[in-house]
């Protein structure tokens, strides 16, 4: 039988927090880039919309 992991009540940061964060570091001189729409690696729509439905509302 297969056994689920219980979560450890942290929350891991989701797509838009780290798009975030990475524009912060990009901003801040890191030398990083962004993704290409489509690159590997890349957030696909799903993962975008997938994302919509638990992001915070402003």
């Amino acid at each position: 039988m297969a056994t689920k992991k219980k979560s450890s009540g942290k929350k891991r940061p989701g797509l838009y927090a780290n798009i975030h964060a990475k524009r912060k570091r990009i901003k801040a001189g890191s030398g990083e880039r962004m993704r290409k729409k489509g690159a590997k690696g890349a957030p696909t729509n799903k993962q975008f919309k997938r994302a919509a439905k638990t992001a915070k509302k402003r």
